[in-house]
């Protein structure tokens, strides 16, 4: 009955580990900060469970059974996932050979869901009424409760030492070149590669086309915004965004939303009425965009996490659709 409570109690703990770090991403102000220390104290309870998963996983590999390497593979997933997770809050290594401690932890997390599924088929574990009895609910509190203490633990000692894991944003990311632009990292979606956009050439596209508007256009307008970047890879940057207000460039069109589309075909969909809190960016702290960051334009989308400020924008569209009617991350 232990055994199988603890793998029970990991399933879940697994699966709100999961829902709380990609929600994190997803969510608004308001809520991320929520998120983000959920998503840490249900972290720090699987670090809990460890001992007692590992005398089960002990006993399990003392017999011969099919799946031990997926089982196997699973383990050093989750366990390399935790590590890189700790070694990004505490900010004492940014990079490990070309990868970020932050980027180490997500992606072997999204690996692992598959070694998860086939691991948990070949191991089902079925819940049962007596499950949610008082006792085991106490249970779970006082796991989760002590989970919660040592997070809290952590982050005192982290602000009492002074440690550069107490700098960090709520959403977990550190400042990297705030006011200095050519130190923001260059960072892209999944597939997307920079692209070297011509600007002389380059029009940016209204609507359904009757509008269209230059690198000197859009400069012209002398709109300037201070908005901070936060890069779901980690890092975040305050700076000074220079060109046109999206409701000034879309001057009265009409639809229920927006659609800005980058030059590689990746987009994101906004409520219409957030065009005035929206800025299409030819400039950062008083210099042109540089290709890696989005030249000739760029969106900049306060409050917004990183990969809702599209690149090489070519076309802004209104259409009648709403604004969450997209994926809520872009696929490719």
């Amino acid at each position: 009955m232990a055994g199988r409570r603890t793998n029970l109690a990991l399933l879940v703990l697994l699966v709100l580990a999961l829902s709380t770090g990609l929600l994190s991403w997803a969510a608004g102000p308001s809520l991320v900060r929520w998120l983000v220390i959920a998503h840490g104290v249900t972290g720090l309870a699987i670090v809990v469970l460890a001992p007692w998963k590992q005398s089960i996983a002990r006993r399990g590999l003392a017999r011969p059974r099919a799946g031990r390497s997926t089982s196997i593979a699973f383990v050093v997933l989750i366990v390399t996932s935790v590590v890189a997770a700790f070694v990004h809050v505490s900010g004492i290594v940014q990079i490990v050979g070309t990868f970020s401690p932050l980027g180490i932890h997500v992606a072997t997390a999204f690996v692992a869901v598959a070694f998860a599924v086939v691991h948990v088929l070949q191991r089902t574990v079925r819940p049962r009424a007596t499950d949610l009895s008082r006792r085991n609910l106490l249970r779970g509190s006082v796991l989760l409760g002590g989970a919660g203490l040592a997070w809290l633990t952590i982050e005192s000692i982290l602000r009492a030492t002074d440690a550069r894991g107490a700098q960090r944003r709520i959403t977990g990311s550190f400042e990297t070149g705030s006011d200095v632009p050519t130190e923001m990292p260059v960072t892209q979606w999944l597939n997307d590669t920079v692209q070297d956009v011509d600007a002389e050439s380059w029009r940016l596209h209204v609507t359904d086309g009757a509008r269209s508007y230059s690198v000197e256009d859009l400069f012209a307008f002398g709109d300037t915004l201070r908005a901070t970047l936060d890069c779901t890879g980690g890092w975040y940057a305050e700076q000074e965004w220079q060109g046109a207000r999206l409701d000034r460039l879309i001057d009265g069109a009409q639809g229920r939303s927006i659609v800005v589309r980058s030059a590689t075909g990746y987009s994101r969909r906004f409520p219409l009425s957030d065009a005035a809190t929206l800025l299409i960016a030819t400039e950062v702290g008083g210099e042109r965009l540089s290709p890696g960051h989005g030249a000739p334009a760029r969106l900049v989308a306060p409050g917004r996490r990183g990969f809702w400020w599209v690149k090489w924008v070519t076309t802004i569209e209104l259409d009648e659709a709403p604004w969450w009617w997209q994926p809520p991350f872009p696929l490719t």
